[in-house]
């Protein structure tokens, strides 16, 4: 589909439904100064100012999802405890659907907790289980993805290798939104790196493909990402595939073309939540038809601006319908 300007484009997001499937957790702040040292250790001490709890993890990719005006659908699991009822009651707050959530008394929620003086992070501290998923909970999990399938049009799978995604979830979600029609993209990790097979876009960063495929990869080098992608894209069987290079940019390639969209100079505070931004952004993209290079060049814009703030935060709509006219993306 052509659309002539980001605000189109936009307005296409707002009809979309976005299935999340994937680990979803807490992220959890402390925030304080340092003015001494421990005299029990030789550690900073802290001193808490504030706290606050965040959507994070594949929930984070849902906030992101929302922000860009469309309509996700979390596709997960939550421990039956304090942090899973916090979890569900924030979905609520934000109007998000939590009919794809399920609560396990099998499992903990995931909690990243950080404790920060000024924007330097101090420490973290992660309460969490990345055991596989029992029986019970995959033939449940299945089933609500197998139902929400066909009011979406698209699929991402946000993959923290907490044990919610597994072979089988992989296998017979990409089958059956192949068979309907739908998109499915991919943030992975190493678990499950080459399994996402018959994958419509898979988006490893520059150190999960190096480790993912045991090959060193030059960023510098555009020979060597495009083999490197090649590579990825004959195992899995994808329609395409996109790595994000950090400082380098992002590179995509779709069937014969690639593209390497360089990345912008930017004042970096944390990087904490910038490839949910990217996954985010190329969903919707794909999924109201706009092509591969303006979809990777809209991701790199979003995937910078999170990244000139501190803590893991969605992308500002505004702020990213500003920078793709500013950089005439859809001239």
């Amino acid at each position: 589909m052509t659309f002539n300007s980001a605000e189109s484009l936009f307005e296409a997001f707002s009809k979309l439904k976005v299935l999340v499937i994937g680990d979803v957790m807490v992220d959890s702040y402390i925030w304080g100064s340092v003015s001494r040292i421990s005299p029990e250790a030789p550690v900073p001490v802290v001193l808490a100012k504030s706290k606050e709890k965040r959507l994070g993890g594949a929930a984070n990719v849902a906030l992101n999802v929302q922000s860009l005006g469309a309509t996700p659908i979390p596709c997960a699991i939550v421990g039956d405890d304090p942090d899973g009822e916090f979890f569900l009651e924030r979905l609520r707050e934000r109007g998000i659907p939590d009919k794809g959530v399920i609560t396990s008394s099998e499992r903990v929620t995931t909690v990243k907790e950080r404790i920060l003086a000024g924007s330097h992070q101090m420490l973290r501290v992660d309460t969490e289980s990345d055991k596989d998923m029992s029986e019970i909970e995959q033939k449940s999990l299945l089933a609500h993805i197998k139902n929400l399938l066909p009011e979406c049009q698209v699929v991402i799978f946000e993959d923290y290798d907490k044990g919610v995604i597994n072979k089988t979830i992989i296998a017979e979600t990409i089958s059956e939104a192949n068979r309907l029609g739908i998109p499915t993209v991919v943030d992975p990790k190493k678990r499950n790196f080459l399994d996402y097979k018959g994958a419509t876009l898979f988006k490893p960063n520059l150190k999960e493909l190096r480790e993912g495929l045991k090959v060193d990869v030059d960023p510098k080098d555009i020979d060597s990402i495009k083999s490197a992608a090649q590579a990825l894209q004959s195992a899995l069987n994808a329609h395409m595939i996109m790595v994000t290079l950090s400082e380098h940019g992002v590179f995509i390639k779709d069937n014969g073309e690639n593209h390497l969209i360089p990345a912008h100079v930017r004042q970096i505070s944390d990087v904490s939540g910038a490839g949910d931004t990217v996954i985010s952004i190329v969903a919707c993209g794909l999924a109201a038809g706009l092509d591969a290079r303006r979809t990777a060049a809209l991701a790199n814009l979003g995937g910078g601006l999170v990244c000139e703030h501190v803590g893991v935060v969605p992308i500002n709509k505004d702020d990213l319908l500003e920078e793709a006219n500013e950089q005439n993306i859809f001239s």
